[in-house]
């Protein structure tokens, strides 16, 4: 494997179970084949955006569009969308979502525009149209978006569609953890206070103390049991991933500015990931060696955080203390080639790292 650009080499500080994991994550990754047709590679949609929040939504969206999906589309607030459409064409922009009306607004709201349920029944049938959402970057905590977004996870689950929470969904799951609890195809990106957050209204806080004390990721396991199998993502100077039964440590060098909207990198390359996952499933390609496919959620999470961290990391190099979340969406594409390299041809059977 080389590195890019005069970038050093990753794996220097990659321990050897790291560079195995990675190996395998590979095997899902799809070649770049003529016969491909536009969307097989991922169709991916971000719920989020609002009048106050337009760049994390657009953060994950063009981290998964420069990763390599086929589509990434957003869904926000008529607000939210002209914003967004501002800062990329590349990106499909669905002004579906509504906030609450102001109390200082005298513009009338029709009914359709203050029943969560109503709004829902818009946004769920484009469900249909993509592989895998990612909800909570801008999303804020108004009411009206909170409990229009917990009737989409409801719809998304009932389609078993892989979903990605971070942010003020969490805040959602926190105050309503049956939306997510038990359900294998979601993936939970708390930090810190969001973790803390979640343990509490599960009422595992003392559990989670005392796993603390256990092992390093006796933490995150404990919250992804009490989950029910949901996988959880703890991050930190090193990202522990756990569904509770499974439990992996990426330990990939990353920066050390924690400058706002790094997370939403993390979710929109788990996204792309759990998209190629359905590529690999479908068959798309000569996989070789199959893959179990158990492990392939859990994959998919590390290769998003992996990429993350390399983001993280070539940034702030370049960067310092001056590092902004825009630079980590700058550094994806060759982030994925200095862990990654060129994805070998159809039937080489996977990876060489």
């Amino acid at each position: 494997m080389s590195t890019v650009a005069g970038a050093s080499d990753p794996a220097i500080n990659m321990s050897p179970a790291t560079k195995d994991v990675l190996a395998r994550v590979k095997q899902m990754i799809p070649p770049m084949l003529e016969r491909f047709h536009k969307g097989q590679l991922g169709r991916i949609a971000v719920i989020g955006g609002s009048e106050d929040y337009t760049g994390a939504p657009y953060f994950s969206a063009m981290a998964s569009a420069r990763l390599g999906c086929d589509m990434s589309h957003v869904i926000c607030t008529p607000t939210a969308a002209t914003v967004i459409k501002s800062y990329s064409p590349n990106l499909m922009v669905h002004p579906l979502m509504r906030s609450s009306p102001s109390s200082s607004s005298s513009l009338p709201s029709a009914d359709a525009d203050t029943d969560p349920s109503e709004i829902a029944s818009r946004i769920i049938p484009l469900l249909d149209r993509v592989h895998v959402i990612v909800i909570g970057p801008g999303l804020g905590r108004d009411p009206l978006m909170q409990d229009t977004v917990a009737a989409v996870i409801r719809a998304a689950r009932e389609k078993n569609m892989p979903m990605v929470l971070d942010a003020d969904a969490l805040m959602l799951v926190s105050r309503d953890p049956g939306l997510v609890k038990g359900y294998d195809q979601a993936v939970l990106t708390p930090n810190v206070v969001e973790f803390g957050r979640l343990t509490s209204a599960l009422g595992v806080d003392e559990q989670v103390k005392a796993a603390a004390r256990e092992s390093e990721t006796a933490k995150v396991e404990a919250l992804a049991q009490a989950l029910g199998g949901v996988m959880v993502v703890q991050k930190g100077a090193k990202d522990y991933l756990s569904d509770g039964t499974v439990t992996m440590t990426v330990d990939l060098e990353g920066g050390r500015k924690r400058s706002g909207g790094q997370g939403d990198t993390l979710t929109g390359s788990i996204a792309t990931f759990l998209g190629w996952r359905k590529a690999y499933l479908d068959g798309i390609w000569d996989t070789g060696k199959k893959l179990d496919e158990k492990e392939l959620i859990g994959l998919a999470v590390f290769g998003g955080s992996a990429i993350t961290r390399e983001c993280s990391r070539l940034a702030f190099a370049k960067r310092g203390r001056s590092l902004q979340a825009s630079d980590l969406t700058d550094e994806v594409h060759t982030a994925f080639l200095n862990i990654f390299g060129e994805v070998e041809e159809e039937g080489s059977g996977g990876a060489r790292l």
